[in-house]
């Protein structure tokens, strides 16, 4: 019989994590909360002098989830506080022990009043064999001065070892509520629902037709941006128009126009030239759409680099996320 610990047993669960920020002057930002448990991590460098939002690295031991791993992180981005959230790297899903363990993340997020929420990760790495599942929910206000900038996006595996989308299945859900109330620390009613994204991507021999790196048509990298609130309202226009003026099929090409019939390009049209000869370099393709007052950005990529360098150069371009939040916001795209 095994000695009785003098410790009280804890009360925290393994994989649950907790961040709350709010606004406590001088500061305008700070972190008033922050715990987590295995496996999953959670870092806050201190803030330097003239930072403009937190900062909040999320991490696994060991830089992904091995299988049956669980993790759930809750997160309140109080009344007119700034919260970055970032990785270091891609998160890898490792094998499974078999099709029915599942490895699993769930996020939960309430952005208050005024508030803003950056959320730009590392893209999903499920190796081959590997089961996954995750969801993430975004709580809003009505009046959209909660504001939203998410991207959601996996990669194809390990293709030094030659993976092309050998996993067994990987389920992604994206949504948005508008929240009945908000207030710190309170729930959000029951809400509206103003957006569900899903991504479903079942791998080979379980009655789907073709493989699935088949279905994938080339593609190494699939993702999702999701854009809300006034503060990102210039960012959603950008792609939107940016999108309306892709070529379309069946429009002339007048990117073989002869050199004296061409008329000369402004700057912002040199750089949109440019941009759409990288997009189709690299296998590019994406769309964008506004949805219910938010705005949501399709986008796939032969490989994880070309929809980084696309990614990155939009965001910068518009600038609203540097200039709000810092360029530690994009350290992803880096």
């Amino acid at each position: 019989m095994s000695p009785l610990s003098p410790f009280p047993p804890p009360s925290s669960q393994p994989g649950h994590g907790t961040i709350l920020t709010a606004v406590l002057p001088p500061t305008p930002t700070t972190l008033r909360e922050l715990t987590y448990t295995y496996p999953l991590k959670l870092i806050s460098p201190s803030p330097h002098a003239g930072a403009k939002s937190i900062v909040v690295f999320l991490l696994t031991y060991g830089g992904g989830l091995v299988s049956g791993d669980a993790t759930r992180l809750s997160v309140t981005v109080g009344a007119a506080s700034r919260l970055v959230l970032v990785t270091q790297g891609s998160t890898k899903i490792f094998k499974a022990v078999d099709r029915s363990t599942c490895t699993s993340q769930h996020l939960d997020v309430l952005v208050e009043r005024d508030a803003a929420l950056v959320y730009l990760p590392d893209p999903v790495q499920p190796f081959g064999e590997s089961v996954y599942e995750q969801r993430q929910v975004f709580r809003v206000d009505a009046e959209k001065s909660a504001n939203l900038c998410v991207l959601d996006w996996v990669s194809e595996g390990r293709t030094a070892r030659g993976e092309r989308w050998g996993l067994w299945g990987w389920r992604g859900r994206n949504e948005v509520w508008e929240a009945v109330e908000t207030g710190m620390g309170s729930g959000s009613g029951s809400g509206r629902l103003l957006l569900r994204d899903n991504v479903i991507l079942l791998g080979d021999d379980i009655g789907t037709v073709g493989t699935l790196a088949g279905r994938m048509d080339g593609l190494g990298v699939f993702g999702t941006l999701i854009l809300r609130g006034n503060m990102f309202e210039t960012l959603a226009r950008f792609f939107l128009e940016e999108f309306s003026l892709l070529p379309r099929l069946g429009a002339k090409d007048w990117s073989h126009e002869d050199d004296d019939e061409r008329q000369p390009l402004s700057a912002v049209e040199e750089w949109r030239d440019a941009r759409q000869m990288r997009e189709r370099r690299d296998g590019l393709l994406w769309t964008a759409a506004a949805v219910r007052g938010c705005t949501v950005v399709k986008f796939g990529a032969r490989e994880v680099e070309g929809a980084r360098r696309w990614l990155g150069d939009m965001i910068r371009r518009e600038a609203t996320v540097e200039r709000e939040f810092g360029e530690e916001s994009l350290l992803c795209l880096k």
